[in-house]
């Protein structure tokens, strides 16, 4: 008779605990969708892009505070449904909702001199880089 073993690696354990209820992991279909952003840094500092389609810059509320910056949108509640009034959506896409965006800035970022601009529905935060966190290369002796 001969036995069979099983090694369990790091993947199996991953796979499995996907399906079981109570685990860390959560299907697709559960989780909350979030709000569209692209962050990436480049030469002048760290870029926020936040999708603000159908929402006007008025609307939208940044804040920083020590190394945090916060974009708030709160869609009003007595808001219509569209254009016209009494209107039946078919399809809904675009996503109108309200949303509280957070994030803690590395300290190599000056927050204190961070700018916005809204463009083609588009909230672009731009933080340059601080003063003395400039990228150095050391010597080994």
């Amino acid at each position: 008779m001969s036995t069979f073993f099983y090694e369990r690696t790091p993947f199996d354990i991953l796979v499995r605990n996907f399906f079981q209820d109570g685990s860390k992991f959560s299907p697709l279909l559960e989780t909350k969708i979030p709000h569209p952003v692209d962050i990436y840094t480049n030469e002048k500092g760290l870029f926020f892009e936040v999708a603000c389609t159908g929402i006007s810059k008025e609307d939208l509320e940044i804040q920083t505070q020590d190394n945090t910056l916060r974009i708030n949108y709160d869609k009003s509640k007595d808001a219509a449904c569209c254009e016209v009034d009494n209107c039946d959506y078919i399809h809904k896409g675009i996503a109108k909702r309200s949303f509280n965006l957070g994030w803690k800035i590395d300290s190599k970022f000056a927050l204190n001199k961070a700018n916005a601009q809204f463009k083609d529905g588009l909230l672009i935060v731009e933080i340059p880089f601080a003063k003395g966190s400039e990228l150095k290369t050391l010597k080994i002796s």
